[in-house]
């Protein structure tokens, strides 16, 4: 990350199996003078603490609490203020090991300080998907194909076929038009993440020109990624299809469920690869390399916190969708009683357009916390395993963090 802001290179940090002598380090307590501090053999009796006094002064024993008042020994603590100090924090996460709750308002606390480039971020990549998705079913969107319940096993593959390719033509197009945008919105947030983490201010302008030259790497990751899904999800299901029968649809089953959960496996080990290809400047291959390191003897903590942070994102978008389908509904001329029943003008430009301001709205909110978590899940493993938070502190400006 040597031009990235104020972030030193990954290597001065090694990850596993070296010494991390690039690492600063708090001196030990005997390193000032060359041995451990010892003792003195005189110590004053119990009950017989003084206050310092100038030589020769005669000052009369005092209790820890009267030498408190006079300025002298003090007091110990009250109960629960033991302990060490707080973390710094120069920006909108304190430079520590994190927790759920340090990273979930992280994420929010961006999105408050620096709403304006947050927010023209978020809303101009949410208005390009959504309307890539009205167009794309208002006139791609082919015609259903008709179900035949009493069809042979032959007629019934033949109209899953069927249904399989209209759905790829009504949705292929906005669904890569939606990935395009996520990337966009991805890289630039991530670059508004590294900023904020150091408290220091950011334009929409400064992180177009950080994350440009990343791009295309960014879209060959989020390529591999999803060409490899496919091809676990096809190895798994494939024996199963060929065996047929009852068999086959066991095997198939059985397969299926196998691959997903080799697919979840691979997707939360490589979570990490985007924030290490922005903030590290890393090709596709070793930033990949990089998050599968990162995330090992993590992986069921990144996957609870990012499983945790896809539930919030799917219930609020529900809650936002609901309001917003009746209003489409109710808008279309069908009325209410046509959603009761299920019927929902699906094509036609009132309900599209409708929804589609609940989906900006929804997207425009949501980008912003998934991808800040992502990026603060990076900081994060990087400060447990390799001190980054004294790489940061240093960045900022504080000197003498640590030491």
């Amino acid at each position: 990350m040597n031009d990235t802001p104020g972030w030193t290179s990954p290597g001065s940090a090694p990850s596993d199996g070296q010494d991390g002598s690039g690492i600063p380090r708090p001196a030990s307590p005997g390193d000032a003078n060359g041995s451990a501090p010892q003792w003195s053999k005189e110590q004053p009796p119990a009950g017989q603490w003084q206050s310092p006094t100038a030589p020769g002064a005669d000052a009369p024993p005092q209790t820890p609490a009267r030498a408190h008042s006079g300025g002298g020994w003090g007091a110990p603590p009250p109960y629960g203020h033991w302990g060490p100090p707080p973390a710094a924090k120069p920006g909108v996460l304190p430079l520590r090991p994190l927790t759920l709750g340090d990273i979930l308002d992280g994420a929010a606390t961006t999105m408050r300080r620096y709403w304006q480039t947050v927010l023209a971020i978020s809303l101009s990549v949410a208005v390009v998907a959504q309307l890539a998705d009205i167009l794309s079913v208002r006139f791609l969107a082919p015609e259903p194909v008709a179900i035949d319940p009493d069809a042979t096993p032959a007629e019934a593959l033949s109209q899953s076929v069927a249904s399989l390719k209209n759905a790829l033509a009504e949705s292929g197009p906005s669904y890569v038009v939606m990935i395009a945008a996520g990337l966009i919105c991805s890289a630039l947030l991530t670059v508004v993440m590294s900023r904020a983490v150091l408290g220091r201010p950011v334009t929409l302008g400064d992180a177009w020109r950080d994350a440009r030259s990343r791009l295309l790497q960014l879209l060959g990751i989020t390529v591999l990624v999803i060409a490899a899904s496919v091809a676990i999800m096809f190895v798994g299901i494939l024996p199963g299809l060929l065996l047929g029968g009852s068999a086959g649809d066991a095997l198939a089953f059985v397969g299926g469920l196998c691959a997903f959960v080799a697919v979840v496996w691979l997707t939360i080990a490589l979570s990490l690869a985007s924030p290490a290809l922005m903030l590290e400047r890393q090709g596709v291959v070793k930033a990949m390399k990089r998050s599968m390191k990162l995330v090992q003897g993590s992986w069921w903590r990144i996957f609870g916190i990012t499983l945790l942070t896809n539930v919030m994102v799917a219930v609020f978008t529900m809650l936002v969708a609901i309001p917003f389908v009746i209003a489409a509904t109710a808008a279309s001329g069908s009325g209410l009683d046509s959603f009761m029943e299920g019927s929902v003008p699906e094509t036609g430009w009132t309900f599209l357009i409708i929804m589609g301001i609940g989906g900006v709205i929804t997207s425009a909110l949501t980008y912003p916390l998934t991808s800040g978590v992502t990026v603060l899940l990076y900081i994060d493993q990087r400060i447990r395993r390799e001190a980054l938070d004294l790489e940061l502190a240093r960045a900022a400006g504080l000197h003498g963090y640590g030491g």
